[in-house]
């Protein structure tokens, strides 16, 4: 077995990996990344662009079918699902090539290919070839789609988000289990490009909401046009012939029996940890098996570990991964003189239609008291009405002391936009009066978040303001 000794070793080579591994370069350590899989980062060959890649494809195909209301008639919709899936994969690998450039740039001496595992605290064995001793380690692993026991017998017909874009066409039909994020985008895509599709959750929630007003909304808005079983049991998954028979049960005790050709599991990822050989680290570990960390500074206790990206457990979303990366990989080379680094404010945002995102405090986040709540629904808001998109709720939480925004919920209309307008600002400490300040063009989406920051400010003030009120006269406020 050969041996290495370096100043940093980064397990990963994953978006957070590499930007560990740049992160500590900066300080001029002798840093080597070890790569257990294949190169490309999760992101770029089955997360992030891919799935919105389908999703594209999907919008185009609901934006013909939704022609008519606009009194603009075309021919018959056709879905080429061969064509379809072509273009995500070409696409798709196009984002990985991008990737692999990157890769190929850190020198070959610099790599290492093959699972790492702790020996002891400062010492790893890499596959069955390399045994690395380092005084500074970043773990960076990753996470895994995972598949509930309960339907590992289905063998090849049940699948992960991973699976889905190796497709060479698409499906006549799809149970998708779980209404996270991952669940709803892939769902409502596949349903739009003609797959019969279902979902099915255990509770009510979708995407994680937290405020009950806007996950009923969402439930309202989703639902309309999506299958949803929420409240709802999977009593049993068999194969039947070519297909999975599912048998499900509702909260009110009603059951069915449906037939589909795949079941597509999106219940969640779970850190790449089990094979890490975590017990010879010396590290104390939470009850799920993750290191107990410094979310500011991504160190593990007072070791020369730090943890970055979705194997933290924390925030399984691409911007966070590469800023958890390089504080860890900033740590690990200037350790022992750790120090804080930048943490953005929490957002996340699902690509449905319409559109969830979360921003800032919410839900349990929220003080118990000494905050209120400004709100617009976007049923009536003039822009989203032109472009039949109207269909929504904006929740804003404001700090009755400081007047500043402390966080939202919504699903709309073009929330991804929003979403970054309010995290900004969030951020940035604005109070409510300074966002009213800001220019508010006419007529768009953006004036549902004046109306909302409105209502917020005479809740915090208990003062209804006329003047500010002029501009609502305004067609299609």
């Amino acid at each position: 077995m050969k041996t290495l000794q370096v100043d940093v070793a980064v397990i990963g080579a994953g978006s957070a990996g590499l930007a560990a591994y740049r992160a500590a370069k900066a300080h001029g350590k002798r840093v080597v990344l070890i790569e257990g899989g294949a190169y490309g980062t999760t992101c770029a060959r089955v997360g992030c662009m891919p799935s919105k890649l389908l999703i594209a494809a999907a919008e185009t195909a609901h934006a013909i079918s939704d022609a008519a209301a606009f009194g603009v008639h075309g021919g018959a919709l056709r879905i080429d699902g061969r064509e379809v899936m072509a273009r995500v994969r070409s696409e798709r690998d196009r984002f990985v090539d991008f990737v692999l450039d990157g890769v190929d740039k850190i020198p070959v001496t610099q790599r290492l290919r093959g699972q790492a595992s702790f020996i002891a605290a400062h010492r790893l064995q890499v596959g069955l070839h390399t045994e690395v001793t380092t005084e500074r380690i970043v773990i960076a692993a990753g996470s895994s789609a995972q598949i509930p026991q309960q339907f590992a017998a289905l063998g090849a017909r049940v699948l992960t988000s991973d699976d889905v874009f190796a497709w060479e066409d698409l499906p006549d039909s799809v149970a998708v289990i779980g209404t996270g994020a991952i669940g709803l985008e892939l769902g409502l895509a596949l349903h739009r490009l003609g797959v019969r599709v279902a979902l099915f959750g255990r509770d009510d929630r979708l995407a994680q909401l937290q405020d009950p007003a806007v996950n009923t909304c969402a439930i309202e808005c989703l639902g309309a046009e999506l299958d949803l079983r929420l409240r709802t049991e999977i009593v049993s998954a068999q194969m039947d012939g070519d297909t999975v028979l599912l048998s499900s049960r509702d909260s009110d005790g009603n059951q069915r029996c449906e037939h589909y050709r795949y079941v597509l599991a999106a219940t969640g990822r779970r850190p790449n940890l089990r094979e890490l050989a975590l017990e010879n680290s010396g590290l104390a570990l939470d009850p799920h098996g993750v290191p107990h960390f410094n979310p500011q500074t991504m160190q593990c206790g007072d070791s020369a570990v730090f943890l970055a990206g979705d194997v933290s457990g924390t925030r399984a979303v691409l911007h966070e991964a590469i800023d958890q990366g390089r504080i860890a990989g900033d740590n690990a080379g200037r350790y022992p003189h750790v120090q804080p680094g930048l943490r953005r404010l929490a957002l996340a945002i699902a690509f449905t239609e319409p559109q969830i995102a979360s921003i800032g405090c919410t839900g349990d986040q929220l003080p118990a008291t000494g905050y209120k709540v400004g709100e617009v629904s976007f049923r009536d808001q003039g822009r989203s009405r032109v472009m039949r998109r109207n269909c929504g709720l904006l929740r804003l939480y404001g700090d009755c002391s400081t007047k500043r925004l402390l966080g939202a919920e919504m699903v709309g209309p073009r929330a991804e936009h929003l979403a970054h307008l309010l995290a900004w600002a969030c951020q940035s400490g604005m109070t409510v009066g300074q966002m009213l300040e800001m220019p508010f063009y006419h007529p768009v989406i953006e004036e549902g978040v004046r109306t909302a920051l409105r209502d917020l400010q005479e809740k915090m003030t208990n003062h209804v303001s006329e003047i500010a009120h002029c501009a609502d006269c305004t067609p299609g406020m």
